[in-house]
């Protein structure tokens, strides 16, 4: 079996970006398929390569743990920051459908910075009522109606129409169309988690605002102000480093923090900000942003002296933020799989 045509799935994909990166006289053929490792051949030599889905530093390390062998080449729809270190550290080569590559293999030698991403379209069906009880879900709440509605706040006919479509995309499953047996469950946690993450990017609500804080210890700083907020009645809930440094400690250090707080414009930010004498100042240290969905304000809660966002808010935030983020997301989802 030689052409891309004839190689099903996995197969096809992975020679498609492959071909897309190589000089066009190499030759490359498929030489044996089975799920998402194939053995190809290029240029005389034979190599193994493997698809790692979305190439973030999760599903790159899953796949790399249930991967039948070590692979030579690693191929993903975008490889990230912290997906690529990994493999760097372990001397595999890598590429993305972007045209990013990495690969060093006897006398094939492939470096190329690839092309901007476009930006993110929503995926089909989300919506913030969807991604709203999609947080709730990974949160814990039970996927019925009158247990969203409750987590939520958002109406019986939002929230019934939210697990709708969230089971017509296969990330909810029941048992029986009506009767004891319909009430709904999450398929794959970590399928729901990977979808939620990449609608929540271009889900987020627009506009922020950095002001200047002089905190030595993030934690501490920002128990102290969030104390001056909640006595002036301002919802907030801290999300990225600092919240992981409490969830799931595992940065040394907490150089910048991020904060969700009830506003929606920037004026309001900077009203917030004005009451609690914080001044705006380019590259602050502390980010005040609107809520992304009204479950982040009202699942947040208190956790040593500071209001915490959901985890999986928090899990979203952190992988926004380079390859320790990355690494402080996934260590987070392991600490939150034990509890």
């Amino acid at each position: 079996m030689t052409a891309a045509r004839n190689a099903p799935g996995h197969a096809r994909r992975i020679t498609a970006v492959l071909r897309s990166v190589l000089p066009p006289k190499v030759r490359l053929e498929v030489a044996k398929s089975h799920g998402p490792n194939i053995d190809l051949k290029i240029a005389g030599h034979r190599i193994g390569a493997l698809w790692a889905g979305s190439g973030s530093l999760g599903p790159t390390r899953s796949a790399l743990e249930t991967s039948t062998r070590p692979p030579d080449v690693v191929v993903a729809r975008q490889m990230s920051p912290g997906a690529r270190e990994l493999l760097s550290g372990r001397g595999i080569g890598w590429v993305d459908e972007l045209g990013a590559a990495e690969i060093a293999l006897g006398t094939i030698v492939v470096s190329r910075t690839g092309r901007r991403p476009e930006p993110a379209k929503k995926p089909s069906g989300w919506t913030p009522a969807v991604l709203a009880v999609s947080e709730a879900l990974l949160h814990g709440t039970r996927a019925t109606v009158a247990s969203m509605r409750e987590a939520t706040g958002l109406s019986s006919g939002s929230c019934a129409n939210a697990l709708r479509v969230l089971t017509e995309l296969r990330l909810l499953e029941a048992d029986a169309q009506r009767g004891r047996a319909s009430a709904r469950r999450v398929v794959s946690t970590d399928g729901l988690l990977e979808a939620y993450a990449s609608a929540a990017v271009t889900l987020k609500p627009p506009g922020s605002l950095t002001v200047g804080v002089t905190w030595r210890d993030h934690v501490a700083g920002l128990a102290e102000l969030g104390q001056r907020w909640t006595q002036l009645g301002i919802d907030w809930a801290a999300t990225g480093a600092v919240a992981a440094a409490v969830l799931a400690p595992l940065l040394t250090t907490v150089s910048s923090t991020t904060v969700y707080v009830d506003a929606r414009t920037s004026a309001e930010l900077e009203a917030i900000a004005a009451r609690a004498d914080l001044r705006p100042i380019e590259g602050g240290r502390l980010t005040l942003a609107p809520f992304p969905t009204v479950t982040t304000r009202l699942l947040a809660e208190p956790i040593a002296g500071i209001r915490l966002a959901p985890w999986p808010r928090v899990y979203v935030d952190l992988r926004a933020t380079g390859v320790r983020g990355e690494e402080a997301a996934e260590h987070l989802l392991e600490v939150m799989r034990g509890r």
